[in-house]
């Protein structure tokens, strides 16, 4: 069996998890529209290929056969389908989904690296506050930070100075992203499956 799927539903964000191996991907391109099929082509990459044509298979068993757009800024829209938002790791795809506002998803496999680098995105506080010591909660914290970045809507954020966060409960946090002279605050719910972590927000941007 290539694929198996898995949907996780919290206050009214849907995600839709797609689990898979090793696919043939030129099987699959039936469930690609035209346009998406010219970007396939455009790919060199083996594993950017399974990505792409993985998720739009979650697309097809959620919405059908529904054209995934980009904004300007490049967030993932579906016309007449409320708000989605997309993201990968290894040998997964997921899909979130809300009809009442702005969603950013983010999927990270539980490793090393942003015990690593740590420092680089959070600030001398949040060092403080977090493990700094723990793969896990540094994973977690890159994560929900990634999600605040996709969430944003905005290039050129700095993940350190314009995105914070603080923990309320080990899978219930609060995030602010600051631009410019403004601040917005979200709900955050960062938590483990198997062996990575998913971060989404669970409310729309409130201005602080």
């Amino acid at each position: 069996m290539h694929f198996t799927q898995q949907h996780i539903q919290i206050k009214d964000i849907d995600i839709h998890l797609l689990n898979f191996s090793e696919f043939e991907t030129s099987d699959y391109l039936d469930q690609l529209t035209d346009a998406e099929k010219e970007r396939f082509y455009t790919f060199n990459s083996a594993q950017r290929k399974l990505e792409y044509v993985a998720t739009r298979i979650l697309r097809h068993r959620i919405f059908g056969f529904e054209h995934i757009h980009y904004d300007k800024n490049g967030a993932p829209f579906i016309e007449g389908e409320g708000y989605i938002s997309i993201s990968h790791t290894k040998n997964k795809v997921g899909i979130a989904f809300s009809k009442k506002h702005a969603i950013g998803l983010d999927l990270e496999m539980i490793q090393g690296k942003a015990k690593k680098v740590c420092s680089k995105f959070l600030t001398s506080d949040e060092l403080l506050s977090f493990d700094a010591n723990s793969e896990l909660e540094m994973t977690k914290a890159w994560s929900a930070k990634e999600a605040l970045y996709k969430l944003a809507g905005r290039k050129k954020l700095n993940f350190k100075t314009d995105l914070h966060l603080e923990k309320v409960t080990e899978s219930e946090w609060i995030g602010k992203i600051s631009h410019a002279s403004e601040e917005w605050f979200v709900e955050l719910n960062t938590f483990v499956l198997e062996n990575f972590v998913v971060s989404v927000n669970t409310s729309g941007k409130k201005k602080i």
